[in-house]
């Protein structure tokens, strides 16, 4: 009997056995004419190149430990509906893998059940398209609780229109006569009712998890410290920077989604203010739709965020195209490119040679005051004084100071200004009284003014 993958108990896809080194290949799918991507093709015309998508591809996949022993381009003129590749490229790759041994076979678009099925069938090999393989990634690198719920649900609502193809052994199952249903598709029902019975328990959870998160970011906005929240494409440098300002030991790897989960730390910075400092997931383009979701819970931070400084890799090729999906996700969130509280931080230049590094340079000094962006170097702690200085110099901009004098006695009204403000200094005047300077935000700032009338 043809064996085909399965799913185990834990819903994660088991690839059929292979005779070969279990090695991956990924195909790069790049239509040569842009107006003919449809259903599962691209739809950016972008600045990205066929072998910066294929670069990209391939660090996907060695994200989740797969050995890759090749990758390839094909150029299309258009889809074909059975394979999505043309007759002939299918034939190729079948040699290949053949050649290779190869087990996986990661298509780096989107294809339907019935291509997948058909291409598993042309080249004796699990098949994987982009979204399988991001959907596989999120779900090894999720950590909280609320992070596996939403990649749990993302995978389920995958896996349910691919039943299809997950049950195809089954039609050697159908018999009798005058009709065209059989235990085959029994089946294929049953699993489908029991797929939308955890789909349903997985969004009551997940409503359960956003109450709870929404409760604690409620209290957070009551703490008088300013959030500074970091985003980027993935492997942008965002976990080393953060490393490196906070010390907090975040697992940062040269690999995509290296961080999945948002982590929180405070940050004493030089002249006296506390900021949180917030590593969120990296962007990347072509996201799942099943992991709009979940991308977007991860992300919610940034919308309160005093702060968003939007982390770009210089050194890559595609840097300019990525800085365009980050744009467009956080326009998505309400975050135009103009919005006051961004700044672009220019990660990597250790990696420029001096020409670059000198060119980077010249574009800083030459950009406006308000969106001057700040080189810096994650590993080397190059330029991180000056990234610094930018924040608090942003801060400050939004935060206002306010003096008031008070009763010594009034220790109730001293302890409310800690939790609501940030106390910057208090000494006794010569009245007796306490002066107290505080800085808060402009909510802040307003029910400090209408608690002690000032």
């Amino acid at each position: 009997m043809e064996q085909r993958e399965r799913e185990d108990d834990d819903g994660n896809l088991t690839p059929p056995p292979a005779s070969g080194s279990g090695g991956a290949l990924v195909v790069e799918p790049w239509i040569k004419n842009p107006s003919t991507r449809r259903g599962g093709g691209r739809n950016v015309a972008d600045t990205r190149t066929a072998e910066g998508r294929l670069e990209e591809a391939m660090g996907l996949a060695r994200a989740i430990d797969l050995d890759v022993e090749q990758g390839v381009i094909v150029t299309l003129h258009e889809i074909r509906p059975p394979t999505y590749l043309g007759k002939g490229k299918v034939d190729e790759i079948a040699g290949i893998t053949k050649s290779l041994g190869t087990s996986v076979v990661i298509m780096d678009c989107s294809i339907s059940p019935v291509q997948q099925r058909n291409l598993e069938k042309a080249w004796n090999a699990k098949v994987i398209d982009r979204t399988g393989l991001i959907l596989e990634i999120f779900g090894k690198r999720a950590r909280t609780r609320e992070g596996a719920l939403q990649v749990e649900h993302a995978h389920l609502t995958y896996q349910k229109g691919r039943l299809v193809r997950s049950w195809t052994h089954l039609e050697r199952q159908r018999g009798g006569v005058g009709f065209l249903g059989g235990p085959g598709e029994t089946q294929i029902e049953s699993d489908r009712r029991m797929l939308a019975e955890q789909i349903q328990r997985i969004e009551a959870e997940l409503e359960k998890v956003k109450r709870t998160r929404k409760l604690h970011r409620d209290a957070r906005k009551k703490t008088p410290y300013p959030i500074v929240a970091l985003v980027g494409y993935t492997n942008a440098g965002k976990s080393t920077l953060f490393n490196r300002m906070t010390t907090a030991g975040v697992m940062a790897a040269d690999m995509l989604f290296a961080t999945l989960d948002p982590t929180m730390r405070a940050l004493d910075l030089p002249h006296g203010n506390r900021i949180i400092l917030s590593d969120t997931v990296g962007f990347i383009s072509d996201l799942p739709t099943t992991l709009v979701a979940a991308f977007r819970a991860t992300l919610e931070e940034v919308i309160e965020a005093d702060v968003i400084l939007h982390v770009r890799d210089l050194s890559h090729d595609d840097t300019s195209a990525q800085s365009h999906d980050v744009e467009k996700v956080l326009g998505e969130l309400g975050i135009e490119p103009n919005d006051p509280r961004l700044i672009e931080v220019w990660n990597k230049i250790d990696k420029l040679d001096a020409e670059g590094r000198e060119r980077i340079i010249n574009l800083v000094e030459r950009a406006p005051a308000e969106r001057r962006p700040v080189a810096v170097s994650a590993i080397s702690g190059e330029g991180l004084d000056q990234l610094i200085k930018a924040v608090e110099d942003r801060l400050a901009q939004e935060r206002q100071t306010i003096d008031l004098l008070l009763d010594p006695s009034d220790g109730a009204g001293l302890s409310w200004l800690y939790r609501h403000a940030e106390v910057l200094s208090k000494e006794m005047d010569a009245e007796g009284k306490l002066a107290v300077t505080v800085r808060a935000d402009p909510d802040h700032a307003a029910r400090v003014r209408a608690k002690f009338g000032v």
